[in-house]
């Protein structure tokens, strides 16, 4: 079967067509569907198998990033959401929509509650925009399954708000007891760190992405959809074949593995 993944675009959102090459690229059909027409009809949701949110700057990241189109998920969209999560499918948040899914309270997903925010994403401890390479240490333990298989990864960031903290110490004690701390920032032996520029915007814990207690919900700061070809890899033309020029990017598995995880499950 074909898995079907639904894309919502517009209001600022600008990595729609990547991510969709990446989907198409492991063998799912890819649907954008503009923001608006999915709240006037909350019911095509039910049609697809992953909701993936892309990154960019939605709604000019008034108030805060990600915020205003958190707000529409948390109170237009929310009961759509809680079904397609229980009905067992999977969504798909990298940068601006790791920070809709985190303000939306859609993660970390506490004890099936996605409507309370619980953690955040704020201004980067450098107090600038932040555009780099970093290594990603991957949780071996957590069972997300867009990781499934993954120990190491380099990926690019692009944000100014991307510190990741919690409500309170219990929080993130609970995300670390769960497993639900996925993707770490590291050093280049892949240990965690909070040393900039590696840890580069300060988050707690070196966190680089969540998922909730299913596996099937992810949300992560760097952009997988960016590293889809190995001519993407900032040191191509110096490494090559040695290091870099494998048949695809670093960033492809993540996409496969949701694709897959649909095919086995939904067939």
């Amino acid at each position: 079967m074909v898995p079907k993944v639904v894309i919502p675009v517009g209001y600022g959102l600008n990595c729609e067509d990547e991510t969709a090459y990446a989907f198409e690229m492991v063998g799912a059909s890819v649907d954008k569907i503009f923001i608006k027409d999915i709240t006037e009809k909350p019911s095509v949701l039910e049609d697809y198998h992953i909701l993936a949110l892309v990154g960019g700057f939605s709604f000019g990241d008034h108030i805060a990033a990600g915020k205003v189109l958190a707000n529409i998920y948390k109170f237009k969209l929310g009961d759509e959401v809680q079904r397609f999560i229980e009905a067992g499918k999977l969504i798909f948040g990298e940068c601006n929509g790791f920070q809709i899914l985190v303000k939306a309270g859609i993660l970390p997903g506490f004890n099936g509650d996605y409507r309370t925010q619980s953690v955040t994403l704020v201004y980067n401890d450098s107090g600038r925009f932040e555009d780099r390479w970093v290594n990603l240490k991957v949780n071996q333990a957590s069972k997300c399954i867009f990781t499934e298989g993954l120990k190491e990864v380099y990926l690019p960031v692009r944000h100014g708000e991307g510190k990741f903290v919690t409500k309170d110490a219990a929080i993130l004690q609970r995300l670390q007891n769960g497993n639900q701390i996925v993707l770490q920032y590291a050093k280049e032996d892949y240990t965690p760190t909070m040393d900039y520029p590696q840890n580069p915007n300060g988050s707690i814990e070196a966190v680089a992405g969540i998922c909730d207690p299913s596996g099937r919900v992810f949300g992560k700061m760097p952009h997988s959809s960016a590293y889809l070809s190995p001519y993407n890899h900032p040191y191509w033309t110096r490494e090559k074949v040695d290091r870099v020029l494998h048949n695809e990017g670093g960033g492809v598995p993540f996409f496969r593995n949701a694709v897959n995880y649909i095919q086995r499950e939904f067939k």
